[in-house]
């Protein structure tokens, strides 16, 4: 984590100084978002990871909700402030800011000690026959635990139906709601809202007892919610609001459940690896949805796309959560790890 800042801030440096100098080029932009994403790869899995091996597994949904509602505070706080920023201060001042925060954000990694975990390989030495033989394993252990498998499907479903959709709420507005920035600029504000709101909850609440009724309880919420703003009439935008801050409440809870569960049951040493997979797996999804939703949403309209979308959430969430490999995959977890072994066997 500390290396992922520490590269992003060198790298962030050096766009700065090209903005100085009134020489940077597109190119320069597209190569610090690369190194950028690059390092989300790393840091985001190794945060998840380390989560578990310093948090009480009761205490996972709660740290995960908690987690969430800061995501969303981001995502409401952010544009208008990068917007101001942009209007009194040059490129290269505001770039000076993220390099400060990244510096801010080492110094408080430093003195943390993250404890190593059992059969780990703490301080072995990494060529590349080892690290790929990491990455093999990973995908062993992964190909070889069905439930686990058939949640990772659902999570990149989930990210190929509703990254298009969100993508397609400015056309929403503009052609179905006949509104402007002002009507956008809501239904982005409720999301982060309910974002915001659902985190809190959930790190007040932590869940039902059980982490899967729990997700996928609020994903069939989040798909209900999606639902509405695909069904809200021209004439009813408050409708869409409603459905909008829905989803936005429950996608904390619905991630915050499941990567909790995933903590409390991914052997330690395997969850960097598992959660790299699950990131690669999503993140892939993107622009494969937005690839299909363009020509579905101009055949059939962007609010078919939103009930078609929804509807689907909630026929797959009620139908996985009745699945037995994905019913006993809470139990699964707690035996592997007892056993001590890596791989779970298919059920």
């Amino acid at each position: 984590m500390i290396t992922v800042d520490a590269v992003n801030a060198l790298a962030v440096v050096a766009l700065a100084l090209l903005y100085a100098q009134g020489s940077v080029l597109h190119w320069h932009i597209y190569a610090l978002m690369f190194i950028r994403a690059t390092g989300g790869a790393f840091q985001w899995p190794a945060m998840q990871a380390s989560t578990s091996l310093m948090v009480p597994e009761d205490k996972l949904s709660k740290v995960a909700g908690l987690n969430q509602a800061l995501i969303g505070l981001a995502a409401i706080l952010a544009p208008p402030l990068g917007a101001l920023l942009l209007d009194v201060l040059p490129m290269q001042s505001i770039l000076a800011i993220d390099v400060a925060t990244a510096t801010l954000a080492i110094a408080l990694l430093m003195p943390i000690r993250i404890p190593a975990p059992k059969n780990g390989g703490a301080g072995k030495p990494m060529g590349v026959s080892e690290v790929l033989g990491d990455m093999r394993e990973g995908l062993r252990f992964l190909s070889g635990w069905r439930g686990l498998l058939i949640i990772m499907g659902i999570a990149m479903a989930f990210n190929l139906l509703m990254i298009p959709a969100m993508s397609l709420t400015p056309i929403l507005v503009t052609e179905h709601f006949n509104g402007g920035s002002r009507e956008y600029a809501l239904l982005e504000a409720a999301i982060g809202i309910g974002m915001v709101a659902g985190g809190l909850l959930l790190g007040a609440w932590g869940g039902f007892k059980s982490r899967l009724l729990t997700g996928f309880s609020g994903a069939i919420v989040m798909g209900i919610g999606v639902s509405l703003v695909g069904l809200a009439p021209g004439n009813l935008y408050t409708l869409a609001l409603l459905g909008m801050a829905i989803s936005g409440l429950m996608n904390p809870i619905v991630s915050g459940s499941i990567f909790a569960l995933l903590q409390s049951k991914v052997p330690p040493e395997m969850q960097g690896r598992v959660f790299t997979l699950m990131m690669s797996g999503t993140a892939a999804m993107a622009p494969l949805g937005l690839a299909v939703a363009g020509p579905f949403a101009e055949v059939i309209g962007v609010q078919a796309w939103f009930v078609a979308g929804g509807a689907a959430i909630i026929l797959m969430s009620a139908a996985a959560y009745y699945l037995p490999s994905v019913q006993k995959i809470e139990d699964e977890g707690n035996e592997s790890a007892e056993k001590g072994e890596h791989k779970t066997p298919i059920h």
